[in-house]
């Protein structure tokens, strides 16, 4: 079924809550903002940085085709940009940027940031399960005081070579970090915008693909079947 925006959320007991899950790049903001950090950091200044990366740069156009390519080059351009910075040095990078991002202009997705107050004031358990690097989207979040819902992303940690993803939560990842949060499935809606969300939706009574590309919904439809709603959200 394909609508525009998100109904009014029914309430529900304090002490039966449902469990509900949003994505965040490309459901709560516009950008995919760990690559938006990545890129920023590269300009200017950051350019020679791009030498560490050489290697790799004949393969970027066939790694970009697919979820697990890019994934990959998730993990080698996080090395390339904090190859000899510590841990704290990049977490601080990270807050800064993500407290500057947080300011711009238009970067929110205004229907999805309502859709989950909506959820946290109807009493539901409301979970953001996420890719992204914890420090940048707390930091997000904390700016625009978006509180009441619990957050599951990525952990990294610093190492001789720069920092390192120890937990990447994509894919079936994100199932296993909310299963490891203590909720069993299936819960009862997920938001997404991606095929790296395909395991986190199916696992919920009610499949919410936000704002899908043509190539993406194509390869959802399927695997969703009549639980996926599309939303177009603004």
């Amino acid at each position: 079924m394909e609508q525009g925006h998100e109904p009014e959320v029914p309430g529900t007991s304090a002490d039966a809550r449902r469990v509900v899950l949003f994505d965040f790049d490309g459901v709560i903001v516009r950008h995919q903002t760990l690559e938006l950090f990545f890129r920023e950091r590269l300009s200017g200044f950051g350019r020679w940085r791009l030498l560490l990366a050489l290697p790799w740069l004949p393969v970027v156009p066939f790694l970009l085709r697919s979820a697990a390519g890019t994934r990959i080059l998730g993990r080698v351009f996080l090395r390339v940009i904090t190859f000899g910075r510590t841990e704290a040095s990049y977490k601080r990078l990270l807050t800064v940027f993500g407290r500057t991002y947080a300011r711009r202009p238009g970067v929110f997705v205004r229907d999805g940031v309502a859709t989950l107050r909506r959820h946290v004031e109807a009493g539901d358990r409301v979970l953001i399960v996420t890719g992204n690097d914890g420090t940048l989207v707390q930091t997000i979040l904390d700016e625009v005081d978006l509180r009441g819902v619990e957050l599951l992303a990525s952990r990294v940690r610093g190492g001789l070579f720069g920092v390192h993803f120890v937990q990447h939560n994509v894919d079936g990842m994100k199932v296993k970090a909310v299963e490891r949060a203590g909720i069993t499935r299936p819960w009862a809606i997920a938001y997404g915008d991606s095929v790296s969300d395909l395991a986190m939706l199916k696992a919920a009574d009610a499949a919410k693909l936000v704002n899908p590309s043509n190539r993406t919904l194509k390869k959802m439809r399927k695997p969703l079947g009549e639980k996926l709603e599309i939303l177009g959200w603004y």
